[in-house]
């Protein structure tokens, strides 16, 4: 198993888009929309993709990236907590659920991020770089796969910091 990070800021009218988040829709691919549900970003095409990786370490580490850069544009206070947020996907993503949050942010936007883990249990879609479902490769990898090289930017290598 691997994950992919998807990310997406948009209007909360946007967000209303609702036929455009479902995959039986024409416009679902090019639709820059997230999906209704966290496994149909696999069905997205592969430019979508944020960030791959192969350690659910490292996928940990670039949520705690990407929740820093969007939490003080947030327009109510966390009521989860990062920590509870951190602690819940390094406990999820090794298990084979995904990780997805959304949040308003200020000036009516709405913000989601989240890790997809691929094969997905809950839907068919294939891989969207094509990568084999058996593909398996070593947990101890430094950085995301070479892929999406250039586009991660895992935070420090401490674990939730």
């Amino acid at each position: 198993m691997h994950w992919h990070a998807y990310t997406w800021i948009g209007s909360g009218e946007e967000r209303e888009r609702e036929e455009e988040r479902r995959p039986g829709s024409p416009e679902f691919a090019t639709s820059s929309v997230p999906p209704m549900r966290t496994g149909d970003w696999l069905a997205k095409p592969a430019s979508r993709i944020a960030a791959t990786f192969d350690d659910p370490d490292e996928a940990v580490e670039w949520l705690a990236s990407r929740y820093g850069t969007v939490r003080k544009a947030f327009l109510h206070p966390d009521r989860v907590g990062r920590r509870a947020r951190l602690d819940g996907a390094a406990d999820a993503l090794p298990r084979g659920v995904d990780v997805q949050w959304g949040e308003w942010l200020t000036g009516g936007r709405f913000v989601t991020m989240g890790v997809i883990c691929c094969p997905n249990r809950h839907t068919a879609h294939p891989c969207p770089v094509r990568r084999p479902a058996s593909a398996r490769l070593p947990r101890t990898s430094p950085t995301a796969t070479p892929s999406t090289a250039g586009r991660a930017t895992p935070s420090s290598r401490s674990r939730h910091a």
